[in-house]
Order: structure tokens, then sequence, then C-alpha cells
């Protein structure tokens, strides 16, 4: 139990030493472990079987004797996915990717016993020339990140109190409980200029001030978990591998606004992060750092989880506060704002997790640190979910400002197998598509709005050579209508009309009339829906039809699909010049649309071909049978 700030900065001195080296200091001497192996424990890793490699390490380390100078631990995410399971060896700082069960046993007698770093086991880019292990932070992947709300992810185990508080956790609202009045607190996040990261970038200091300025009396903190676009997980990620910096953030802002209590909706299927916050709660209560009397000082505060069904309306604040009442998930009309009458129909301020914590950050640190970082208008970091068609699939976070090319062709490694970058998808179902000639946008809130996409909050994905772009805008047309709430026409009737006309183009029986009727009804559903989802719902079809509108007209005009994706317009056949008579194309053909004997060249009969594409592959060795 810590009853007082005094017992918390005790608490972080005396423990401090025993996670300095994983920063890749010097090892004091007053640590209780001179090795620390880190265990990637976040889904994706987890997925892999990385849990079980905890228990495998333990055995090989205590069959070595080296128990009490070694300490695993199962950690949140790394960030970079594509290489898991990922384990991660402090001081030295030595980067294992791709970790089988059967290296483990090599990489504890090579590493831990010998003190050799077993060079073929690790991340590529960190082996020098001279066979020498380099710094991690000098790879592609991480060079450009500045990790603010990703700081303690892969740092600290997410199940242990002990290790939050030891890299300051909890400090922050020490600090504004004995320094800063609440007045103080919400100027601070004002200055520091933090925008909401949720997607819609409201500033944060001005919503708080909004709740605080409502009169005295009960009033709540919300922390959106939900998180539905298709390829996002940063909320996810942060939820499991810090916690508690959440937690922290949510009782900073209930002291700058007058709350004594909050809660974070979190989709139930995260059931990982769910089950570590539960235990982060129950650990700060049992700590003293929820509940009565925070620290002594008179602070009351709690939090409580609240499980949604996987609604991607209630990401829309005033939808998410119904559902959290227990009603059904639509949104309300604005105003009055959540801020003067939100949950229950008191002031309430919601964000989302990364907004929460870049918080502490900024206590810590002061709103110049956060000011120093991004661009004018826009500050500080942001965290993207990168992936598609990209090498270095995983959570990266940026800079605000960076350009899209760093992100896409630096840290993300460029497109796999050699293809061209064709174009990126930010702020999921909701942004839109951004081609190769805008590759050097800055990545910003204002930048991607001025080009006809988002932020959102937060999913990147790539596209190469091969994505057809009415198919892509398809396919998130294709997810909000399936999650329209239905309550306004515009976005239940409207969205369902333009994803007709995309099924009739790809179909190969749209006319250019069609193209002026997607434009026409999309703005008319963006001017007149009533919340976030129906306005922003056709902005990957008008960011394709504006940059991509040949591919629109080859398949309305030419009946042709650029990108070989759009079955209905492709048609097969066998170069007569390639094609040595195998029967193979013939043999999986279900239909029997293949004709020809053993040696002899082969025939497709397109009347009778299904274009189920059994028989490319089976012809990969001569490439005799194409697509066009």
């Amino acid at each position: 139990m810590i009853k007082s700030v005094t017992q918390l900065k005790e608490q972080i001195a005396s423990t401090k030493n025993d996670f300095i080296l994983r920063l890749g200091n010097e090892v004091p001497a007053t640590s209780k472990a001179k090795r620390h192996v880190l265990v990637c424990g976040g889904t994706g890793c987890l997925s892999a079987k990385s849990e079980v490699m905890v228990a495998e390490f333990n055995k090989h380390i205590a069959a070595n004797g080296i128990g009490d100078d070694t300490q695993v631990i199962l950690t949140g995410c790394f960030g970079l996915c594509a290489l898991g399971p990922i384990v991660v060896v402090y001081p030295e700082g030595a980067f294992y990717s791709n970790v089988e069960l059967a290296n483990i046993e090599r990489i504890v007698k090579e590493h831990l016993v010998a003190g050799k770093v077993p060079s073929d086991l690790v991340y590529e880019e960190t082996v020098q020339a001279d066979g020498t292990i380099g710094c991690l932070q000098e790879t592609g992947f991480y060079k450009k990140q500045k990790r603010i709300a990703l700081r303690n992810c892969g740092m600290i185990d997410p199940e242990c109190i002990d290790e939050y508080i030891a890299f300051d956790g909890y400090l922050a609202l020490a600090k504004c409980l004995t320094e800063h009045k609440p007045q103080d607190v919400i100027d601070i996040v004002k200055q520091s200029g933090i925008r909401g990261r949720g997607g819609g970038g409201f500033p944060s200091g001005t919503k708080w001030q909004f709740a605080a300025d409502q009169p005295p009396g009960q009033k709540y903190v919300v922390c959106n978990a939900d998180e539905g676009d298709p390829g996002a997980f940063m909320d996810r990620s942060i939820l499991e591998g810090d916690p508690h910096c959440v937690i922290e953030a949510m009782a900073i802002a209930g002291y700058a606004i007058g709350a004594n209590e909050g809660y974070v909706y979190v989709r139930a299927e995260y059931n990982i992060a769910v089950n570590r916050f539960r235990i982060a709660i129950e650990q700060a209560r049992e700590k003293g750092l929820l509940g009565k009397n925070i620290f002594g000082l008179g602070f009351d505060f709690d939090v409580h989880i609240r499980l949604g069904a996987g609604a991607f309306v209630c990401g829309e604040e005033t939808a998410l506060i119904a559902s959290m009442e227990g009603f059904r998930g639509e949104p309300r009309p604005r105003p009055p704002f959540p801020a003067v009458k939100g949950m229950l129909a008191k002031p309430t301020v919601l964000n989302n997790v990364e907004t929460y914590v870049n918080i502490p950050w900024i206590i810590l640190h002061g709103a110049d640190a956060m000011n120093s970082i991004g661009t004018e208008k826009s500050k500080g970091t942001k965290v993207f979910a990168l992936g598609g068609k990209i090498t270095n699939a995983g959570l990266v976070e940026v800079p605000m400002g960076i350009s899209l090319r760093e992100i896409v062709e630096e840290i993300g490694g460029g497109i796999p197998g050699g293809k061209k970058f064709k174009a990126a998808q930010t702020g999921g179902p909701s942004g839109g598509c951004i081609p190769m000639d805008l590759i050097d946008t800055p990545v910003d809130f204002d930048s991607l709005t001025a080009i006809g996409s988002m932020m959102g909050s937060g999913g990147l994905v790539v596209m190469d050579e091969d994505t057809c772009m009415i198919d892509i805008a398809r396919f998130f047309l294709d997810f909000t209508v399936e999650e329209s709430c239905g309550k306004c026409n515009p976005c239940r009737i409207g969205t369902k009309r333009l994803l007709e006309i995309l099924d009739k183009i790809i179909a190969g029986n749209g006319t250019l009339e069609d193209l002026d009727k997607l434009e026409e009804l999309s703005e008319t559903i963006i001017a007149s829906s009533l919340c976030g989802l129906g306005q922003t719902a056709p902005n990957p079809i008008l960011s394709t039809l504006k940059y991509f509108r040949d591919e629109y007209i080859a398949h309305v005009v030419d009946k042709k699909c650029p990108a070989g994706v759009c079955t209905n317009l492709l048609e097969y056949y066998i170069i007569p010049e390639k094609c040595i008579g195998c029967t193979l194309c013939k043999r999986v053909c279900p239909v029997n649309a293949i004709s020809g004997e053993v040696k002899q060249v082969h025939v497709i009969d397109t009347e009778k071909c299904i274009k189920c594409d059994a028989c490319v592959p089976a012809c990969k060795k001569f490439g005799a049978v194409v697509k066009r």
C-alpha cells in the first residue's frame, strides 16, 4: 500500500536499479538480476506460442545454474510484428526474431552462459559487418520512430505494477496532486497542443476545459478502447503492454475536471487486453493508487471496465456512451457535446487510449517537450498499425510531420517481392487512398485532410501494383454498410446504394453515368449523415475516383480490371508457345473447360471457364496459363 507521495518516490528509487539495465545501461551492482530476457507477449506473438517460451527459457536457465542472475519477463508488443515471436536480452539489447522453441537452448547456452550472441538468430539488421551486434534503435524500422505512447510497451511486465512504478509510474499523478491545481493541469494539456488521437483530432485540453467549466457535481472520465477499424491494433497493444499508464492518465483527467469515476469501454474480443487491464485495476486498488484518498491527499478516483460487442459505430463518442448506458449503440445529435452532457447526462471527458497515455509523459516532461515534436498544428507523435503489402508490418510511432514515404520505404522496409508502391489507405474505412504522386505528403492531421484522407485512429494499409482500387473502395464501403447503426437514412440507405453501384462496376456492367452518381450520392451522404461514420463513409470512393479515375474508366469502358483482380472482368487463356501439353492445368480444372491431348497445345473454353484461378498456379513452372 502506497499511502503518500513520499512512499511512491521511495519505491521508485529502490526499484529503479532492478530495471535500468533494460535501457541498455551498465548493470548496477545493486541490481537483483544481471540479465533480463524480455519475451513479447503481444497478441501476435502469443498466437505463435511465445508464452510457452517463458517456461522453456526458465527451464534451460535453471538447468545451467544462472537462475539467480537472469530474469525472464513476458512484456507487451515490441512493434516489429512481422518478425515475431521476438525475444530481447538486456543489457546487450540483442534482438532475436522469429524465435522458435528449438532456438531457446542455444540462446541460453551461447548467449546467457558463454556470453556470445548467436548472430544467425538475431534480427539481421542488427548484425554489423564485423559480426558484432549493433544497436536496435539504429535499424531502419526503429531509427525514425519516437516512442512516447509506446514507451513502456515491450519494456515492462504489464501484469506487474511494481515494474510500471519503477519506470516513474504514477509519478505524474503525484505531481498533479501536489504541485498543480486542476486548472493548472488543463493549462499544461492545452499548452502541449495535443489533439485527440481517436480520429477527430479535437484539442484535448479544450475538451477537458469544457467539462471542468460545468457546475460541480458528478462527472465522468471515459476511455474509448473500442478500436473497430479493420487492421487497427494500436489501442489494443497499449492496453496489453502498458495498462497502468491508461489508469494513471484517467486519474489525472479526473483530477483536472473534478470527476471521481472513470470507465474504459473495450471490445470483448480483446480478451488479453481486458484481462491485463482488470489485473492492473486490482493492483492499483491494492496499492492505494485507485479508490479513496489517493496518496492521503483527499482525492478519490476509481476505474471500471465496460465490454462492447464490437460495433464500429460505437467508436463515435455519443454512440459509445449510449452503449455504456445500456441502450442501442446509436449516435445522438450534437450539441450538447459529451463534455457538457455525456454519460448519464453528466459532463464527461472522452478520449481514446493513445490520447490518454501521452498525458503522464506531458506532465513529467512539460508542455514544451510535446511542442518541440511534430508540426505547428499537429504536436507530438502518432502510432500507426502498419499493414498490407509492406515488409515490416507492425506497430510504429512517428513524429507528426514525417512523410508517408519515410514510413513506407524506411520504417516499413518497402514493398516485398520487388513490387511497386501504388497507394496507402489512412484512417481506415473513413479515410482515403493516397497515391504514389503524394507519397511525400507530411503525415499530420491537416495535411492528410487536405488531400482527401484523414489521420483516423491510426490504421495505415499499404497497397502495391497488384491492388485494384475499385475493389479496395468496395472492401471498406462494404464494412461501413455492415456497421451502420441504421439510425439515419443517408447512411443506412445511401451507403447501400453506393455499394450496389460499385458491385455493378466490378461485375462489368457499369457506365460512365455511374461515376457521376457515385460522386453526387457521396456528397449528399457526407452533408446529411448524423455522425462521423456516415459523414466519412464515402471517402474511399471519392479519393479513388480522384486519384485513380483511369481504373474506373477501364472497368466501365474497356470492361477490364488493370490489376487483374475483378473476376468478372478477367479472361484466362493459354500462350501456345509456352504450353508443352503436360495436362496439369487440365487436371485441376473443376469444370472441364480446358481441352488438349498430352504433348499438344491446350485451349481454354472461355464460355465454360468459371475463373476459379486453379490453372494459373498449376502452370507456374511454365507460365503458359495467364489472365488478362
